[in-house]
């Protein structure tokens, strides 16, 4: 399987292939070495590109585990919801008649017993 590189990474590989050049060192060792470096730098890629898929796909998951929980929150909240709010206007008013009836019977106009 050949892979394609790019020009930059050609580049890149022989002008660092030529920056460890020793004196002596034939263009064709050099040219190897450039190769070498070229097929290092283009594994690395595709590892980092790898790694890069994996750390999404979990993202993904994640974010996926969160929405579902956050539902199912939503839904167990609404219930509560409509349960305290359905009986607090009913607290309210009896608390409401219990101030009236004692009000009326602090003033005289009900007599109890």
């Amino acid at each position: 399987m050949t892979q394609k590189v790019s020009t930059e990474v050609q580049a890149e590989s022989t002008r660092i292939a030529n920056g460890i050049k020793k004196p002596g060192q034939s263009k064709e060792q050099t040219k190897l070495i450039a190769a070498g470096i070229e097929k290092g730098i283009a594994e690395y890629k595709k590892q980092h590109k790898a790694k890069a898929r994996q750390l999404d796909k979990q993202k993904k998951q994640k974010l996926k585990s969160n929405a579902a929980t956050l539902e199912q929150e939503n839904e167990v909240g609404i219930e509560t919801t409509e349960v305290r709010q359905s009986r607090l206007p009913w607290a309210l008013l009896a608390l409401s008649w219990a101030g009236f009836a004692g009000y009326l019977v602090q003033i005289g106009v009900l007599s109890i017993g």
